[in-house]
């Protein structure tokens, strides 16, 4: 979901890294060096919609997804996270889910799931579903039933509550996709709460109920064979049972014209712990994993979604490092540092379904590709788990509507022109030159990008100096490489303002990363004889990046990735 948080720069770091401890706490079939599954996978998120149209209506498919899993193992992807293709009325794209326990007619059918999870398997991909943990559609049964009556069944599965006089909400939150967050009923004269849009209303996490029907579909897709969950807009699960006021966060208005507010009453409250133990607990006993939407302002904050002894999530999403939103060493050192010494496994991500893309992000209009290159040797190449976003690895353009009679995406029709919306990074996957870029023959549900005739799979894929062509080499290394599998991260040079260097260390082995964050040509020395490695092996480079001796020579936004020894 999209989060209006602001982020503080990490000021303390807790607890050192303990990956046994992970492991030992993560379920079941640990490798021999003590990994778990998912540590030392590739993950890739698919938006369903606009991933591969298999029946040709113009909106991707499950089967559209099954006729690219040998594109995404060629890639070096391991586990697939898809998007939500549950059924829902679409009022924001799937993520206001009418029923947890099927597929969405414009996806296809729980028959095609089924093929989907046993191609996938055949290759070695494991499939992870986008729970919507915190709210349900206003089309849901529960809440058809709760809206009935005062008295129905599950009226206290969602959060009713009277005003505080005419026309009053009960108090100022303010939803995320703008407006208040109560939206009232006349059917019993009631407010219903929706931190995110007035379809989506919450669910009642403190009725034990409502916690015991959702657990109950952790467990049913995960006996269907999927292996684990990103859940979506976990900090929200909860809210202050007083209704406190939030207080103002600073004079002014949001790009969707609301007051800022601190949401200090209904955001990140200490019994979204407890849930996540329990999903936990299930998720164990299938080996499954979960990834977490954890909007967090340091790395303290990130340390309690591992949970004491990383009981709750194994893979809490970093997002201080996918914000970093410019070239710069020293504060991708910074958030590097901090996620290293967490207390449980690294995850990093730079792009996704509700952030502006990556290749727009850190690009400067002329070295894009380059610059896309140097994000991919630096995310691929960490320790911990990177999760990838559909397109990234071909250069993705973020392309957002130019009139508002264009966009889809709720936010955008609530915020523009100020907010825009997200349909910008969702736009069609680019397979080939083709019409429509070979996602469907349809008239795709957004409109592609004119990019797709300079960046598509099919070009890509016979240039070797591609994008594409450099995520693969990094990927198959990234596979093969004890030292990026299993080794430590050493930081290296830490006052350089220009190049971005770290060593990989595992046992009698390492591997340099050096990344070249300006648009001038660097030298690097690096003092490696006196951490007892010497010989530098060029394993992946780009133009102009060479080593001789102790020092690499970095083109303009140059990636060296070299082997060293003993």
């Amino acid at each position: 979901m999209h989060r209006k948080s602001l982020w503080m720069l990490v000021c303390g770091l807790l607890c050192l890294p303990l990956v046994a401890a992970s492991a030992q706490n993560s379920g079941k079939a640990a490798d021999a060096a003590g990994h778990q599954w998912w540590q030392n996978a590739v993950f890739y998120e698919v938006y369903p919609r606009s991933f591969a149209d298999s029946n040709n209506d113009g909106v991707g498919d499950l089967n559209g997804i099954t006729s690219k899993l040998d594109y995404l193992k060629k890639l070096g992807v391991d586990a697939i996270w898809i998007s939500p293709c549950f059924p829902s009325p679409q009022k924001d794209f799937g993520y206001d889910v009418s029923d947890y326990e099927n597929v969405d007619p414009m996806y296809g059918t729980l028959a095609d799931f089924d093929r989907l999870a046993k191609e996938a398997k055949k290759r070695g991909i494991h499939i992870i579903l986008d729970f919507v943990v915190n709210h349900t559609s206003d089309q849901h049964k529960w809440f058809l039933d709760s809206k009935s009556s005062r008295t129905a069944e599950h009226r206290d599965w969602y959060i009713w509550r009277d005003g505080k006089g005419p026309d009053q909400p009960p108090n100022n939150w303010v939803s995320d996709f703008g407006g208040p967050a109560w939206t009232f009923d006349p059917t019993t004269n009631q407010y219903y709460y929706h931190f995110f849009e007035a379809a989506q209303p919450d669910l009642n996490w403190r009725n034990p109920a409502v916690k015991d029907a959702m657990f109950d579909v952790e467990r049913w897709w995960l006996k269907r064979g999927v292996s684990g969950f990103r859940l979506d807009a976990v900090d929200t699960l909860f809210e202050d049972p007083d209704l406190n006021d939030n207080p103002i966060e600073r004079p002014g208005k949001n790009a969707l014209g609301d007051p800022i507010e601190e949401n200090k009453y209904n955001d990140n409250l200490p019994e979204v712990h407890d849930v996540l133990r329990g999903l936990r607990k299930i998720a164990d006993e299938y080996d499954g994993v979960l990834i977490g939407e954890t909007w967090t302002d340091d790395i303290v904050a990130l340390n309690r979604y591992y949970g004491d002894g990383n009981n709750e999530l194994q893979l809490p999403m970093d997002f201080l490092f996918a914000t970093v939103n410019k070239l710069s060493p020293a504060e991708f050192r910074k958030q590097i540092a901090a996620v290293d010494a967490a207390s449980g496994w690294p995850t990093f991500v730079i792009s996704n379904h509700d952030i502006v893309r990556s290749y727009d992000r850190y690009g400067d209009g002329a070295h894009n590709d380059q610059i896309a290159k140097v994000m991919a040797g630096l995310y691929l190449t960490l320790r911990g788990t990177p999760i990838m976003y559909y397109g990234e690895e071909i250069g993705m353009t973020t392309t957002p509507p130019t009139r508002k009679e264009d966009v889809k995406d709720p936010l955008g029709i609530t915020g523009w022109p100020e907010e825009k919306g997200r349909d910008g990074e969702r736009t069609p996957m680019q397979w080939n030159e083709n019409e429509n870029a070979g996602f469907s023959k349809a008239t795709p549900w957004l409109p592609v990008p004119p990019s797709y005739k300079t960046h598509n799979v099919a070009d890509e894929s016979k240039d070797p100096d591609s994008v594409l062509s450099f995520y693969k080499k990094v990927l198959k290394l990234r596979h093969t490489n004890p030292a990026l599998l299993d080794g430590s991260y050493v930081p290296l040079n830490e006052n350089d303002q220009n190049v971005l260097a770290y060593l990989r260390v595992y046992k009698d082995q390492a591997v340099l990363v050096a990344l070249n964050m300006s648009g001038t040509e660097q030298t690097a020395s690096f003092d490696l004889s006196k951490k007892g490695f010497s010989g530098v092996k060029s394993l992946v480079a780009t133009e102009k990046a060479e080593a001789k001796g102790e020092t690499v020579t970095l083109g303009p936004f140059g990636v060296f990735i070299g082997q060293l020894a003993k």
